[in-house]
């Protein structure tokens, strides 16, 4: 299948605003960094439809937009507890159909359930409404702390500013590394974080001379990605314990060391993958895998193709 390139962002009345400067700074121009998306808003009838913050938003499509769309997204509105119009749901089941990717940022998630979607899958929503979404639709699988939960054709994220992680996560999978990692930096966000990653941390921004240490520590890991890196060595040169360097790098992270290095490796084999003609044994080397099987073995794991598979696939290079 190609990868997408007509996305319809489905705006409820009471429709949340920061959903919708999110999907459209995501989808919308970044130059040469991205592709020319058709990207629309679209609602269960044009006009002026209301939003979280009061301010009216006029939107020129209907329903109709979210038939020919590669890639629909339902966004969160202030009135998810009470399920939209079977008109929606049919529209969403359709698109669903016929071959779109449909995904659902925040409570947006309630719209896919209520329609059947995630019937006998997994998903997530924001943390604070997961148990209702689980009460409503037991057979569903919420999972109430993972960013986002990518279940093929299907793709749910978390709430608030996790909306710009489902949508990089979502160009990463069909457009390749270079084209996320480039839209990411136009925006100024970090340019990859997994779907398993906690929605809350209890100090996100971390504070004090230990957390500058680890700050550091951690630039110096980016670096120097190429380096076996035991947690030994960063606990060390963070003049902590390794029992104290993973307490406080979970608390400052929400993930352990090992799966922040694991990602930030693949991420980066990606990047050459599609953007250099680097042997693949080179490149584990350059990320820090001690052979090509070894990459190959993580990257059909965490990825679900090999290596050279993955290049085929999104190659930059001539």
């Amino acid at each position: 299948m190609s990868p997408f390139m007509t996305v319809a962002a489905y705006a409820p009345p009471g429709v949340g605003m920061l959903a919708v400067g999110i999907v459209t700074e995501v989808f919308g121009g970044h130059g040469d960094t991205a592709p020319g998306f058709d990207f629309a808003l679209c609602t269960d009838r044009p006009g002026p439809v209301p939003t979280d913050l009061g301010v009216p938003l006029t939107l020129t499509h209907g329903l109709d937009r979210l038939a020919s769309a590669d890639l629909v997204i339902t966004l969160p509105w202030a009135g998810f507890r009470t399920p939209p119009a079977p008109a929606v749901l049919d529209a969403l089941s359709a698109a669903y159909e016929h071959g779109a990717l449909v995904a659902a940022h925040c409570v947006g998630a309630f719209a896919l359930a209520a329609a059947g979607l995630l019937d006998g899958r997994r998903a997530t929503t924001h943390w604070r409404f997961a148990p209702l979404l689980a009460g409503r639709h037991p057979e569903v699988t919420v999972e109430p702390d993972a960013l986002y939960i990518d279940e093929g054709r299907l793709i749910t994220g978390a709430g608030a500013a996790a909306g710009f992680d489902l949508c990089l996560h979502l160009l990463r999978r069909e457009h390749g590394a270079a084209m996320a990692n480039a839209v990411a930096r136009d925006m100024v966000l970090p340019a990859h974080r997994e779907g398993g990653q906690a929605q809350y941390l209890a100090a996100p921004v971390p504070e004090g001379c230990r957390d500058e240490r680890l700050a550091e520590v951690l630039a110096w890991a980016r670096a120097n990605l190429h380096e076996p890196l035991p947690v030994e060595e960063l606990a060390r040169r963070a003049l902590m314990s390794k029992r104290s360097f993973a307490r406080r790098f979970s608390a400052a992270t929400g993930t352990t060391p090992h799966a922040w290095l694991r990602s930030l490796r693949l991420s980066g084999a990606e990047e050459l993958l599609e953007t250099t003609d680097l042997p693949v044994e080179e490149i584990a080397r350059r990320v820090g895998y001690g052979s090509a099987a070894v990459l190959r073995e993580q990257f059909v794991r965490r990825r679900g193709v090999p290596p050279r598979s993955y290049r085929r696939a999104f190659t930059t290079t001539p």
